[in-house]
């Protein structure tokens, strides 16, 4: 008996010590480890969504103002871009994505300055230096959208502070409570949102129509010739945002993987569908298709799969791409006209209606039984849209007043309008003093 019990503990042991370098094993696979695929997509994609911006969207911009004002909106579109990338590493990634007294709606101030943060510090599975240049230029592009609706009046000193006020008092607690992990607001009730349709486009285009009304119509507005200056313009810059929205979208799943790979699909696919809409909407209207209507629907496809993009299927992504085109179409012909505010570029009709629409079709849209990746555990259809629906709220609440009282407050301290002779003038000799064209 004896005998029996000291072999049965020998090779009781003997098994164990074998098991030991395979339990050491999986202790060190579920160690965060660096992966060279996954930082080469994250590298391009970071690139590609500075290409969004410049020249993307600067272009984008450029082409649909006049000719007198085309340098400066290409100048407020570099210049927000440099100082919000200022503003992201001295404080920026700091409050978006680490834990603070109000974690539920900001984070802290842990990684002030990057504190902390090495080239050996890893984010997952890419070096943590690479996702906070990923998510600098997210936090680049979204004042730099809002510039469009109040285009051709502004002075470019108030863009400038308006644009560092809006990203520390709206963007970064925005990205917190989306984005922010555990015990974020937004985040911790489930909401879907890949890639910003909250964080980004609603919140953008919201605080773009909260500015048109507050800096008013521009002069002349219903007599001049407000006609875009330039198409081809602002067709290469629709094209350059659809190339980098690769980056913004599949960049999203913060790896080269299957993830990425339905972003991208979705991409084309929701962007496309959105185009052949708008194309449809405006010759059955006005009959004809436009080159600035497809340009238009080509944003405002991809503004609606962003939110969706690692959610939903292709075939999904197409009727989420053309509803929202027509929506936005209905928002840009008619409610525009009808209520007579000035959104120069079309931010709200585009980016804030088509935000919106995304934010809520992704609930519908990411079914199992609509080619979605389906819903968390005892999640229904109904109970997703409903949390997608409150996140919208929350994100029009916040950035509609917030925006609002920021805006004052740069009107108290450096005024927000050009005089009415330098907007006659153009504000790229009378802010700029220079010319694109002789």
């Amino acid at each position: 008996m004896l005998k029996n019990l000291k072999l049965a503990t020998g090779l009781a042991l003997a098994s164990a010590a074998l098991a030991m370098p395979a339990l050491a094993q999986d202790v060190e696979e579920a160690v965060p480890a660096l992966n060279s695929g996954d930082t080469a997509w994250m590298l391009t994609s970071t690139v590609l969504v500075l290409f969004m911006i410049l020249p993307g969207l600067a272009l984008f911009y450029g082409g649909l103002v006049r000719a007198k004002n085309v340098l400066s909106i290409l100048m407020q579109c570099l210049m927000v871009s440099a100082v919000i990338m200022i503003v992201w590493v001295t404080y920026g990634y700091s409050l978006a994505f680490t834990e603070g007294s109000f974690n539920t709606f900001v984070g802290g101030f842990d990684k002030v300055f990057l504190s902390g943060v090495t080239a050996d510090s890893l984010s997952g599975s890419i070096p943590e230096y690479v996702f906070i240049a990923f998510q600098m230029t997210f936090a680049c592009i979204t004042p730099a959208l809002i510039v469009g609706a109040f285009a051709e009046r502004i002075k470019f000193s108030a863009v400038v502070l308006f644009s560092i006020l809006w990203a520390t008092f709206i963007y970064f607690p925005m990205a917190h409570m989306v984005w922010g992990g555990d015990g974020a607001l937004i985040y911790d009730w489930g909401a879907l949102d890949f890639a910003g349709g909250t964080v980004v486009h609603i919140n953008a285009g919201v605080a773009g129509l909260v500015g048109a009304y507050m800096l008013g119509k521009r002069t002349g507005y219903g007599k001049d010739n407000m006609a875009p200056h330039s198409l081809p313009l602002t067709f290469i810059g629709a094209s350059m945002l659809w190339v980098g929205w690769y980056g913004f979208n599949a960049g999203s799943a913060a790896a080269a993987d299957s993830v990425a790979g339905l972003a991208m699909i979705n991409t084309f696919t929701a962007t496309a569908g959105a185009v052949v809409a708008w194309g449809v909407v405006e010759s059955v209207a006005r009959g004809k298709a436009s080159v600035l209507g497809a340009a238009s629907g080509v944003v405002a496809g991809l503004v609606a799969v962003t939110p969706a993009a690692g959610a939903v299927g292709p075939i999904g992504a197409i009727v989420l791409g053309a509803v929202a085109s027509v929506f936005c179409y209905f928002f840009v012909a008619v409610v525009k006209a009808k209520f007579g505010y000035d959104d120069s570029a079309d931010v709200f009709g585009v980016h804030g209606i088509g935000g919106i629409v995304g934010a809520i079709g992704t609930g519908i849209f990411a079914s199992a039984s609509l080619g979605g990746i389906g819903y968390e555990d005892g999640i229904t259809m109904g109970g997703q849209v409903w949390i997608q629906i409150k996140s919208v709220i929350v994100t029009l609440l916040w950035t509609g007043i917030g925006s609002a009282i920021l805006f004052k407050i740069v009107d108290l301290i450096v005024g927000l309008r050009v005089s009415v002779e330098a907007e006659r003038e153009g504000l790229d000799l009378s802010s700029h003093g220079e010319t694109a064209y002789h």
